[in-house]
């Protein structure tokens, strides 16, 4: 089964890290969010994955590209034409991603609708591409297919931006993140879908998935909801980046649910 991820925008809020490179390859832990994302899908055994490329894809390629060499020992002869000797292997091994550019102004919907031709399948997987969860994936798909319906989104319930204060009297007891006040879940990515979706969506810039595809495809009644009360944070603004390299770095990193 496929899995998308959306990686294209421009990452304005986090421009400060942007500016050099798209936001999937901002590293958390030495490696970029992107790849987080994607071991959360191999570790349920999806490894198939389509990047619908924008803003400074040709980075992203070359990421993939020279990841063998990024991520193994190796012995390199100078002046010869061989091939580097690997001396160790790594546990992505079996991915296997398609790049697709998919344009540099492009929404959501759009970018979607232009790798349609490389979803082989009637239920594919689309997320994306800043958002971790330690959502199971297998789950998630047996929701999606018992109730036959053409979309699932999953529905987050984010840590608020904002701290509590554990008080006595005046006194400040601890200081902790807490889950969003009101309750009310949020669209988190981690989506399912029908490839029935696409006759919602057009090969246009302007196409887009929340506020155009999903919008129709709930008035239809064919959007569900699969509700995810854990884990789960999107990395949109430095705040957010700090706060992932921070879990990260203290080995308090819920989204991290593979074991290599």
């Amino acid at each position: 089964m496929k899995t998308i991820i959306l990686c294209g925008g421009l990452g304005t809020r986090l421009r400060e890290e942007t500016e050099f490179r798209p936001k999937p390859l901002v590293e958390i832990g030495g490696k970029p969010i992107l790849w987080h994302i994607m071991k959360i899908y191999s570790h349920f055994g999806f490894n198939d994955f389509i990047l619908c490329l924008g803003y400074k894809g040709s980075m992203i390629k070359e990421y993939f590209c020279h990841y063998n060499l990024l991520n193994k020992d190796f012995t390199l002869t100078l002046g010869q034409e061989k091939e580097p000797i690997m001396h160790n292997d790594h546990a992505e091994k079996n991915w296997r991603i398609t790049f697709v550019d998919t344009g540099e102004e492009a929404f959501k919907g759009a970018r979607l609708k232009r790798v349609e031709k490389y979803v082989d399948g009637d239920t594919f997987m689309v997320t994306y591409g800043d958002g971790v969860a330690n959502i199971d994936i297998n789950k998630l798909l047996e929701f999606h297919k018992q109730h036959g319906k053409i979309a699932t989104l999953t529905g987050a319930h984010p840590i608020s931006r904002f701290g509590e204060l554990i008080i006595e009297g005046n006194q400040i007891k601890k200081f902790e993140e807490k889950p969003q006040s009101d309750g009310k879940p949020i669209n988190g990515g981690f989506f399912v879908f029908n490839r029935k979706i696409f006759n919602y969506l057009e090969d246009k810039d302007e196409c887009d998935l929340e506020l155009g595809a999903l919008d129709k495809i709930a008035e239809d009644g064919q959007l569900m909801m699969y509700n995810h009360n854990d884990f789960w944070y999107c990395m949109d603004t430095p705040r957010d980046f700090d706060y992932l390299r921070k879990m990260w770095r203290e080995g308090n990193a819920p989204w991290k649910i593979w074991k290599n």
